[in-house]
């Protein structure tokens, strides 16, 4: 089963308001919903491309050049490379035997926040599957 996603808890996720999801989508920087109106809802894809314009956007990437690399170009903000001793901080959630989350916020460039929606929604996503 694919994890689906409101808009609120998107919005929740990305840190972003409906308004600049919604702005996204009319540029075709970010697919649109599944469904038509109330029904419609989003998916990981959804999530994947509202945080990549998020990291590029935060690194003062215009809008422009986003769209050039949503499309396959490639990205201006280079990968962050690790070197031998880098110390990374990495968040672990235990889901259910046998099944543990293992998230680096800043790596995934999370805030506190988008982090604690991201684990509440993996979590009531699993309680629903269990629940079916």
């Amino acid at each position: 089963m694919t994890t689906i996603y409101s808009i609120d808890q998107l919005c929740a996720l990305t840190d972003l308001p409906k308004r600049t999801v919604r702005y996204y989508m009319q540029l075709g920087l970010v697919d649109r919903p599944v469904g038509e109106t109330r029904a419609a809802h989003y998916t990981p894809v959804h999530l994947g491309q509202l945080m990549q314009i998020r990291k590029l956007a935060d690194a003062g990437v215009s809008l422009e050049r986003i769209r050039a690399v949503m499309v396959g170009g490639e990205s201006p903000v280079p990968e962050r490379q690790r070197s031998p001793g880098a110390i990374s901080v990495r968040s672990h959630v235990f889901i259910a035997p046998g099944i543990e989350l293992q998230i680096d916020p800043q790596e995934a460039g999370l805030s506190p926040e988008q982090l604690r929606a991201f684990v509440c929604t993996v979590l009531t996503a699993w309680e629903n599957k269990n629940e079916q």
